[in-house]
């Protein structure tokens, strides 16, 4: 090949794409984007609503500027969660960034530019690990149910409270009627309450009395009937989708649900057993200094799912020979009891594709083992 025709070959050759990390300051209505280069210089800063047409407008002006693969978004799970499923959805690896320390924020200022500038840096640094949930699968919508669960449980507790509250400056032949009956058929009782005739004051206060236990006794019947249709649907899908999650013993249908919720649609962001019970807030942490050299359990993470471990735990713990000999063994090692029921297991799950291939390997932790 002749010198000309080598420089005609090059001249020719697309040029290569270099390539860029995007970092996103999430807020309700406008989202704030930042691209840097390998080496963390600032390329371009820019504003975009908060819409599907703005999540696509920022993926091609942050397109223009490299080859994005890895995107550090503030907030995955609110303000940021439509962005960072667009991202996935367009195979850009998402992580999960936290606000700048205070100590940073001193020093730099805070601004929407420099939180997105940050967000960019933390990934192309490493300190961004976490990977974030895709949010498009039967676990989101196991998330959306819970919440409304959760919602119901809470205002039926304070409307139970409220119509006990009620019971006891009621009138005294009310209340003495009322006070020998059990829970369901109190709440029937009120249900069925009329109103009382005639005019004068006293009527009225029996009339206040009866109509606010009535329409609280309504509410519980409605209220336990969307929690008992919620429970429903929650039991059908954790059987559709992870049904060897309630095989162990200790674990409902609640507590399945609330670990998958912590597990996420794509558990390939969790690389080992360790990862999930760092998530958990069950995981040792290096607590040592000069000569002492120990460890204490990890105080952080998603207390929902610790919250959900612990029961599971006390469950077993109760019906559960393995579990029970396993904690006696421990506690004869010298093991006080929180060390015993948090000890953890060393042998890592096998890597599987699928979320519901995954998720029992974890409740070993905490003294869950199936041994």
């Amino acid at each position: 090949m002749t010198s000309r025709q080598r420089s005609t070959s090059s001249s020719v050759d697309p040029p290569v794409r270099r390539e860029v990390v995007l970092g996103v300051d999430t807020h309700g209505e406008v989202h704030v984007a930042a691209v840097i280069s390998p080496l963390g210089k600032i390329l371009a800063t820019e504003s975009f609503p908060a819409t599907a047409a703005g999540y696509r407008q920022l993926l091609v002006w942050a397109r223009k500027r490299g080859t994005v693969r890895r995107a550090g978004v503030e907030g995955t799970g609110t303000f940021g969660a439509g962005l960072s499923r667009y991202l996935l959805a367009q195979q850009i690896q998402v992580y999960e960034v936290n606000r700048p320390d205070r100590s940073a924020r001193r020093l730099l200022g805070k601004s929407d530019p420099l939180d997105a500038q940050a967000a960019a840096r933390a990934v192309l640094s490493g300190r961004a690990r976490a990977r974030a949930k895709s949010g498009d699968g039967p676990v989101h919508s196991a998330r959306m149910l819970k919440l409304a669960k959760d919602s119901a449980v809470k205002a039926r507790t304070q409307a139970i409270n409220q119509l006990k509250a009620v019971l006891v400056i009621a009138d005294p032949a009310l209340r003495e009627q009322l006070s020998s009956l059990g829970n369901r058929e109190l709440f029937r009782t009120c249900a069925r309450l009329g109103l009382s005739g005639g005019g004068g004051d006293e009527d009225a206060v029996a009339q206040a009395t009866h109509l606010t236990l009535r329409m609280l006794a309504e509410r519980i019947q409605q209220l336990t009937a969307q929690i008992d249709e919620l429970n429903q649907r929650l039991t059908r899908l954790v059987e559709h989708h992870a049904p060897q999650l309630l095989e162990p013993v200790g674990i409902g249908p609640d507590s399945a649900v609330t670990l998958l919720i912590t597990m996420g649609d794509n558990p390939e962001r969790l690389n080992t057993e360790a990862s999930f019970a760092a998530l958990c807030g069950v995981s040792p942490i290096e607590y040592s200094s000069g000569r002492r050299s120990t460890r204490r359990l990890n105080h952080g993470g998603d207390r929902q799912a610790n919250a959900a471990l612990h029961r599971i735990v006390f469950t077993r713990l109760r019906h559960d020979p393995r579990t029970r000999a396993y904690y006696e063994r421990r506690t004869q090692e010298g093991k006080t009891d929180v060390r015993s029921s948090d000890a953890s297991s060393d042998t890592p799950p096998a890597r599987s594709s699928t979320w519901s291939d995954r998720l029992p390997a974890p409740l070993r932790y905490r003294g869950v083992r199936e041994t």
